[in-house]
């Protein structure tokens, strides 16, 4: 997670939303993930229901089946 300053929002980048799916197939719950990026629960959900990198999902499994 890159440091930002105070006021600006964090965003989440498609690394941070490989890492979402990770922990939500691990059953890791989706206000616990976005504690640990400093996020508002619902940028997370956007990335589960694909609203915000769209492509995270299928990255993220195939680097599942390839581990």
């Amino acid at each position: 997670m890159a440091e930002l300053d105070q006021d600006t929002p964090y965003q989440i980048t498609l690394d941070d939303a490989l890492d979402v799916w990770i922990r939500h197939w691990s059953g890791e719950y989706q206000h616990h993930i976005a504690a640990s990026y400093g996020v508002n629960p619902g940028r997370v959900n956007d990335v589960i229901k694909g609203r915000k990198h769209p492509e995270s999902e299928g990255i993220a499994k195939m680097r599942k089946e390839v581990a």
